[in-house]
């Protein structure tokens, strides 16, 4: 699809090739006071492929929530059944907080892609909750640009649900090969750079992001930095995810690494601009402002 297209009617259900696919868990997160608010990789992800004009579907596992569909209007839907939906909580104590789960869906198996799915031209694995086996990759063919954002396998919870992080990455010697693109954070896995380095040298192309220092590339043991766009910063929630889908699908388009970070940096310095989804950008407000934004 051009950059400058609209994608035709989505409705959940739809087998239609998609131009993006992301697959992870759909969460449940809890607001004291306020009952939850649906999270979630596949969220953020998906609803930023969508304002992009790509044609966007999600591969979930949860309960068949009421507000779903209207949460992802617009996005291809297909939802395993589960008797639970992926919950956190954030509890402060003394000012700091310790994140817990109440509740984990189930994994979702490689043979749950849809058939008319599997030919996506751009994958992004979103695990939340070690929800995505590593396997999961060899459900598309060759040629397909996968990348993964690998938070979920680098969480790990007790018997009270109190989660862990950074946990070990058990599943990366099996990933890793199998996937084109690594989109994570340093503080992902604690701050400790030689796990950052280690895992940027087991991957073919790895994208390092640093908040509003922007993001490293690392290519064949060549790192590149790009900075982030000069912007005011109200709420960065989602905006690690927003960074790898425009960089995801940028990618696939141009093969170029280089261009696909200028471009998702650029993408993610509108949703910091404001709360929640509201200021996810269309691909010609991201051109504009790669012509004419100021780097800091």
């Amino acid at each position: 699809m051009r950059p400058d297209a609209s994608p035709g009617p989505s409705r959940p259900g739809d087998l239609i090739t998609p131009d993006y696919l992301v697959i992870g868990h759909v969460t449940k997160d809890v607001v004291p006071g306020r009952g939850y608010v649906l999270g979630g990789t596949v969220t953020f992800s998906s609803l930023m492929a969508h304002s992009l004009g790509r044609r966007a579907a999600v591969l979930t596992r949860c309960q068949a929530l009421p507000e779903l569909d209207t949460h992802l209007r617009g996005i291809d839907l297909h939802r395993l059944p589960s008797d639970v939906t992926t919950t956190f909580e954030n509890v402060y104590v003394n000012h700091r907080r310790t994140q817990r789960v109440s509740d984990v869906a189930l994994p979702i198996p490689p043979d749950a892609v849809p058939e008319a799915w599997r030919l996506a031209p751009v994958v992004h694995l979103g695990p939340i909750a070690q929800e995505v086996p590593a396997n999961l990759a060899e459900a598309f063919p060759r040629g397909t640009v996968i990348g993964v954002t690998p938070q979920g396998w680098l969480r790990s919870w007790d018997e009270s649900g109190r989660v862990h992080t950074p946990a070990p990455w058990m599943n990366a010697d099996d990933v890793l090969p199998m996937v084109d693109v690594l989109i994570f954070s340093a503080e992902d896995v604690g701050g400790d750079e030689d796990l950052v380095k280690r895992y940027c040298e087991m991957s073919r192309l790895a994208v390092v992001t640093d908040h509003v220092n922007g993001c490293t590339v690392w290519v064949s043991g060549r790192k590149e930095h790009h900075p982030a766009f000069d912007v005011e910063e109200v709420d960065p929630t989602g905006a690690g995810d927003v960074f790898a889908t425009a960089f995801l699908l940028r990618f696939g388009e141009t093969r170029d690494p280089n261009d696909a970070a200028q471009f998702a940096n650029c993408a993610a310095s509108f949703v910091v601009q404001a709360a929640g989804p509201s200021g996810m950008p269309s691909n010609d407000q991201v051109e504009e402002r790669m012509r004419t934004g100021t780097l800091r």
